[in-house]
């Protein structure tokens, strides 16, 4: 149903360019602008509307602020999308021909694209006068393979930590931090168990893909396509890599260091056991989440449980997670269709500006912030409350510096983001196509069902080779023809 539902949509979006045409020439509609001669600007964003109080106010102070800072005279007008998949809704709002100037996705925007819809934001970031400034590597890389989306924001990778006052009475510590091998991972998961510091090691929620932040390096599944010996890719969960890998996992958990209830354990509960000293270690997205974690466990075991980041697994070879540019997952565009696309692009280029960040990443002065002296002093308000709608750079430029007493990340947190922006290397994936889709997934959930089966002993790990016969003849054959071709 949901692919009849697609087609009917993209005959309506061919209506609909058909209708903005003129024998192939694109129509751009008329800017519109108030009574008062401000430009209205169109935006779409998830969770942003005009029956949101806290958004308007947002958008009501970003116009205050453009017409300070950069003489700009607009009005936003915010889009409300009907609650439910925002992907989803937002695609009917772009399909009816209701294409705001600045569009949110979060998926699904590929077919607009292809359809000509969004701008080509390469020529507005190179003649930017900030935005070119605080790209990440991996910003960089995505706009050439996709330059439709930005999302100035870090890596959405994890990161393993553990209590500070913990690592300090762990003996097997010290060897971790030289070499964090998977076997001084083993020893020292070992010790927390042994000397009452926690029930288990590690604990992850629903299934690897959190401990495989630690330990894919170490192993050799360093990327999402591998090279063989005679120079030909093979999917990354069908190889030796792979199988070493979940042998070690299946070890763990027959130990009773990796929590043997992974499986059904949600992420909230998962949490609990970590505050609670149930998890000895905790995997989380670095940043924010890591900050949380922070904040929380101090609250509950005081000062000394401040978190320290740990290492990556190190071995074949070491990092966190390689890191897909194909394409940003989610981001905002410009619509090719609008009117004001000079005008919405300077408003993101604003956001990068100290003026902008100011607002964007800090909040309202006397609420989210004071300034003291030379200052900005963050509030509880500020960690409680706010967060940032658009960039979030590694290297935050404010024309007044923040105070050191009220860091926009705690020591952990940023400790967290370094080590991801410092191991930072780009993937080889691609795109499955449409007409792969459904065997992909179906090829994903028969590994998972298989990884499971090993790391809780209900089968040997000699059976990874049954599952590598099925994962080829389930259509794994031709993806890997399909990589082997795409990979350059």
């Amino acid at each position: 149903m949901k692919k009849v539902w697609g087609f009917m949509l993209f005959g309506l979006l061919a209506v609909f360019l058909v209708a903005c045409s003129d024998k192939g020439e694109e129509v751009i509609a008329e800017p519109e602008v108030t009574e008062d001669g401000k430009t209205v600007i169109t935006i779409a964003y998830k969770d942003d509307g005009p029956s949101s109080e806290a958004s308007v106010k947002y958008y009501d102070a970003l116009e205050v602020a453009l017409k300070e800072h950069r003489d700009l005279d607009v009005e936003f007008n915010i889009v409300e999308i009907a609650q439910g998949d925002y992907a989803e809704k937002l695609n009917l709002l772009l399909y009816s021909g209701e294409i705001p100037d600045i569009i949110y996705f979060q998926g699904s925007d590929e077919q607009i694209a292809s359809q000509g819809l969004l701008e080509d934001l390469t020529p507005y970031i190179e003649g930017s006068e900030y935005l070119k400034d605080i790209l990440y590597e991996h910003n960089v890389t995505r706009l050439e393979n996709y330059p439709y989306l930005l999302w100035v924001k870090p890596i959405n990778h994890k990161v393993p930590v553990v209590r500070t006052d913990y690592l300090e009475q762990i003996s097997t510590s010290e060897s971790l931090l030289a070499d964090p091998s998977p076997e001084n991972y083993k020893a020292f998961f070992q010790e927390m168990v042994d000397k009452g510091l926690s029930d288990y090691g590690v604990t992850v929620a629903g299934d690897i893909a959190e401990l495989d932040f630690i330990f894919n390096m170490a192993f050799g599944v360093t990327s999402t396509w591998l090279e063989d010996d005679n120079g030909s890719y093979v999917y990354k969960k069908v190889s030796e890599a792979e199988k070493a890998k979940l042998a070690y996992y299946a070890e763990l958990y027959a130990a009773g260091l990796l929590d043997n209830q992974y499986l059904t354990k949600q992420w909230d509960v998962k949490e609990d056991d970590f505050y609670n000293n149930k998890a000895g270690v905790i995997v989380g997205t670095n940043g924010k989440v890591i900050d949380l974690y922070n904040t929380r466990t101090v609250a509950v075991n005081g000062e000394g449980a401040e978190l320290t980041v740990l290492p990556s697994a190190s071995g074949v070879s070491s990092g966190y997670a390689a890191t897909s540019v194909t394409k940003e997952p989610r981001g905002l565009a410009i619509s090719s269709q609008s009117a004001n696309k000079i005008i919405a692009f300077e408003i993101l280029d604003f956001l990068a500006s100290p003026e902008g960040m100011k607002l964007d990443l800090l909040g309202y002065e006397g609420e989210q912030y004071t300034i003291e002296g030379d200052e900005v002093v963050l509030t509880e308000k500020f960690y409680s409350e706010w967060f940032s709608r658009f960039w979030e750079p590694q290297d935050v430029k404010l024309d007044t510096p923040i105070s050191s007493e009220t860091p926009l990340l705690s020591p952990p947190g940023q400790a967290s983001t370094n080590a991801i922006v410092d191991t930072y290397v780009a993937d080889n994936d691609f795109t499955i196509p449409e007409e792969y889709i459904s065997q992909w997934d179906a090829m994903e959930n028969l590994y998972k069902e298989y990884a499971a089966d090993i790391i809780t002993g209900k089968i040997s790990i000699d059976e990874f080779d049954t599952f590598v016969e099925e994962w080829y003849a389930a259509g794994g054959e031709g993806i890997t023809k399909l990589a082997n071709e795409t990979i350059k």
